[in-house]
């Protein structure tokens, strides 16, 4: 007996095949969720040059596609062609964008350790002239009160002994264990090292071959997919492309003004740690929203080991250069990039740091923006189709404020019969 498989129950059958996959999946991933994580944290480190090269490539992206067609265009200027010119730009191309990368991180590196030094250096000679005057002072204060000193005194003798007792039976007896705690941060230092190196050579790979990737990834969507698919497919590409390029591209200029800003005037008024002071405001500012609080926390901390004053009146300097970057240079420079209201900011901001540390806060407001541009893309579709009206201001609570007629019209579709005009009016 032969039997038929017709297209429908071919689709039929890859269908319950694909949910019955995708079921034993989600229960291994809830029931078993430790193994899967480490086997995801194996994944991904097995993984991490390639997601540090490519998000070098990312990164320099403007600066390679600005050399290549600068280059390709001096080389063809009159109409001429000239032989391998794409080939020869694209080359220069990956030579300067990785020249431009090493003379970031080599000019950020220059700045901060160096100052990170000699703030460690000043801090270790004022310390114990500081904490001479903090005894002082304390002593000074609580001669008055003898029961006050004898009862601080006794919770220094306390921890005092529980600090002897930690390191006679924890720490000395856990040396081995320490040790090779040590060793293998060594090597995961040097293992880092050894991924960026190999890092930046994915990120040249991919600088000249993305044109390549590109092609072959929309030869896979238009070979699978129906064209309207394909083209949707593609808008919501470039749709993410621009959203996440625009923000982090613009979040980055941002930053390095305010970093500059910074040392301008802390230049002039001749406070201390000026240029790593600069540097942590500049870099942490690249958070929204909590990044100039971050950076304000421990540089404020600095001055105040070396002059209360000056730690003052940087708080007071840093809270006016965060309302002017969040109020003027913040919107001139990233415009409505995002599409996001403060709410949702704040909460992609700690969504995005509680999952992800220090990446998922800063990748975190492009990544919600577009789930929330998809979303409201979907929600839209459906009210259209529905005859309802799109826009907000609809469906807002305080509706008083809006017409009856109107009111009337948004619940009809948009329609209104003589019949409902005649009961309005009666």
């Amino acid at each position: 007996m032969k039997i038929n498989f017709e297209e429908k129950h071919v689709k039929w059958g890859t269908t319950i095949f694909i949910v019955v996959l995708c079921s034993i999946f989600v229960f291994f991933a809830v029931y078993r969720f430790g193994a899967l994580q480490k086997a995801a944290g194996i994944f991904v480190s097995i993984l991490s040059p390639f997601i540090y090269g490519l998000v070098m490539a990312y990164l320099l992206c403007p600066v390679y596609n600005f050399t290549v067609r600068g280059t390709y265009a001096l080389l063809n200027r009159g109409g001429r062609s000239f032989p391998k010119g794409l080939t020869i730009a694209k080359g220069l191309g990956t030579i300067v964008s990785l020249i431009f990368m090493l003379v970031i991180v080599t000019g950020i590196i220059w700045m901060i350790i160096p100052g990170l030094i000699d703030s460690i250096v000043k801090i270790i000679d004022i310390l114990p002239s500081s904490m001479d005057t903090f005894r002082e002072w304390i002593d000074f204060k609580l001669a008055r009160f003898p029961e006050a000193v004898a009862m601080i005194d006794g919770w220094i003798n306390n921890i005092t002994d529980n600090i002897m007792q930690f390191v006679t039976e924890r720490l000395l007896p856990e040396y081995s264990s320490i040790a090779i705690t040590v060793s293998e941060s060594i090597l995961g230092f040097l293992n880092v090292i050894k991924n960026l190196f190999v890092a930046v050579i994915i990120c040249a790979y991919f600088l000249n071959s993305k044109d390549t990737f590109a092609a072959q990834l929309k030869k896979i969507i238009i070979a699978n997919c129906s064209e309207k698919t394909a083209e949707e497919i593609f808008s919501g590409a470039a749709f993410t492309n621009k959203t996440f390029g625009g923000f982090i591209n613009g979040k980055l200029i941002d930053s390095a003004i305010i970093g500059v800003i910074c040392f301008v005037v802390m230049s002039i008024f001749n406070w201390e740690y000026t240029l790593l002071i600069s540097c942590i405001i500049g870099i942490t500012n690249i958070i929204p929203f909590f990044g100039p609080f971050i950076g304000a926390v421990p540089s404020a901390l600095l001055l105040l080991m070396v002059d209360p004053h000056q730690c003052v009146y940087f708080l007071i300097f840093i809270l006016i250069l965060q309302q002017f970057d969040g109020n003027i240079l913040g919107p001139k420079i990233l415009g409505d990039s995002t599409g996001l209201a403060s709410f949702w900011v704040l909460f992609a901001v700690l969504v995005g740091g509680g999952m992800f540390g220090f990446i998922g806060m800063i990748i975190g407001i492009p990544v919600f923006a577009v789930i929330y541009a998809y979303l409201s893309r979907s929600i839209n579709s459906k009210l259209e189709r529905k005859g309802f009206s799109v826009e907000l201001s609809d469906y807002r609570v305080d509706c008083y404020r809006v017409k009856k007629e109107n009111r009337k019209g948004l619940w009809s579709g948009g329609k209104k019969n003589e019949q409902s005009d005649d009961n309005s009016e009666a």
